[in-house]
């Protein structure tokens, strides 16, 4: 019975994500916001909703349970979650699940930001390595993190032409890294 909450949370928190990156986009459209990498964008959101269907099927099927060193599982597990939400909160009507920007507006360096550039990327990937792995998912674990990989590859350069494309991304990120080094 945890499992199945424990998944049916995963769950509702992706689709509310969605919601709020729905909402997000419309938003910036309307204001002016252009969209960039929508060839691979397709694939991401079905290797995303793959995972999650792994990830049940895998525990459902294979009577997977709760992993007996889920107390190493779970602290990680809130700690990617605290940087996904952090990143959101910083990012506020800007973030989305898509790549959008707004003309003329300053990059974000506040919140995770201001520590590394792709915060919700470790927090994605940590969560699709340690989800399956809290439930003995070792095949789900296995094969979306390889795909993760894989498509990192392509968002997170897509990402950054997008945003070095943006007028301010290199003076942005230049002041920070002169911070670092004072």
């Amino acid at each position: 019975m945890t499992v199945l909450i424990i998944l049916f949370v995963i769950v509702l928190q992706r689709i509310s994500e969605l919601i709020i990156a729905r909402s997000n986009e419309k938003k910036l459209k309307s204001q002016g916001g252009i969209e960039y990498g929508q060839e691979h964008y397709p694939y991401m959101v079905c290797m995303h909703a793959a995972f999650l269907l792994s990830l049940i099927a895998e525990v459902l099927l294979l009577h997977r349970t709760i992993s007996p060193i889920w107390m190493v599982f779970v602290p990680v597990i809130f700690f990617s979650q605290a940087i996904r939400y952090w990143a959101i909160a910083s990012l506020g009507i800007r973030w989305n699940t898509k790549i959008i920007l707004m003309p003329e507006e300053q990059v974000v360096i506040t919140g995770p930001y201001q520590y590394f550039r792709h915060p919700n990327y470790v927090a994605v990937t940590a969560e699709i390595l340690f989800f399956p792995l809290l439930f003995q998912a070792y095949g789900t674990a296995i094969l979306f993190t390889i795909l993760n990989v894989m498509m990192l590859s392509v968002r997170i350069p897509a990402e950054e032409r997008a945003l070095k494309a943006h007028t301010n991304y290199q003076s942005a990120f230049r002041l920070m890294d002169q911070s670092e080094t004072e």
